[in-house]
């Protein structure tokens, strides 16, 4: 048996990247799974993918805008439609931009508050009367090593990224009696296109970017290489799964030894 049998999950931003890994790995320890994303056509290809591979009910897409609020309720309306009920949800959708704070426009810094901070906000109170309907279950939220410390060029990034923990930890409190976990991952520097422009356009400019990263990366981390979505994937599904079944409120990091410190070696 899976570790997700007879669970139904949504995941955010689960077209690419760590969504969909986390989508991928759900689907064969046995959840259905709701692959929710703006991006229809990657979205729509994984989900005939999963299908193909796991069977024709194992996954459903939807488009999700996670900062529009009757987005939010669309989604619920077609997990239960599919599905019957919701009882995971993975915040993951998530933007990145790189900027000064003094020379961030405002309408980037809401932008990403919009997405980032907003959009967790939003799925939590969507979706969590449909966990505690369904008798309980477990809400990851995506927040980010710059959750925990600072990092120059990332102010608005940071800004909400943090705020996702103070979600967590209140959502937690709050949502414990009616038999919701709820808990973040803090994923530092991970090989997806968000973090990785040259993964968006192979022909750009920044198509050497790749390498350039993976050899500033293993100077800068411990563990000396830049991380892989499958591995914050994995630490998804254990809190998810009943492997963490007395945890709740808790921020868990996946960096390869970064926020430890800056490794000399």
């Amino acid at each position: 048996m899976g570790k997700l049998d007879r669970r139904v999950v949504l995941v955010t931003g689960a077209a690419r990247g760590q969504g969909e890994q986390e989508a991928r790995l759900f689907a064969a320890e046995g959840a259905r799974v709701v692959v929710a994303d703006v991006l229809v056509e990657q979205g729509e290809a994984l989900v005939k993918e999963l299908g193909e591979e796991f069977g024709a009910d194992v996954a459903r897409f939807v488009r999700l805008d996670v900062g529009d609020e009757g987005d939010w309720a669309a989604a619920v309306a077609v997990a239960k439609d599919a599905f019957g009920k919701i009882d995971g949800l993975v915040n993951n959708a998530g933007i990145l931009r790189f900027n000064e704070l003094v020379n961030t426009p405002l309408a980037e810094f809401e932008q990403v508050v919009r997405v980032n901070m907003t959009g967790a906000f939003l799925g939590i109170r969507a979706v969590a009367p449909e966990i505690e309907a369904a008798g309980g279950g477990t809400i990851v939220n995506t927040s980010s090593y710059t959750g925990l410390t600072g990092m120059p060029l990332v102010g608005a990034y940071a800004a909400t990224k943090h705020a996702v923990l103070g979600l967590t930890k209140v959502a937690a409190m709050e949502l414990a009696g009616k038999g919701i976990r709820v808990n973040a991952v803090c994923p530092g520097a991970v090989d997806t296109a968000m973090t990785n422009p040259a993964l968006l356009d192979p022909d750009a400019d920044l198509a050497t970017s790749g390498a350039a990263l993976e050899a500033y990366y293993r100077k800068l981390l411990p563990m000396g290489r830049i991380g892989r979505p499958e591995e914050v994937a994995a630490l998804v599904l254990f809190l998810t799964c009943g492997d963490s079944s007395y945890i709740t409120g808790q921020p868990f990091v996946v960096d390869g030894g970064w926020l430890a410190g800056v490794s000399p070696f």
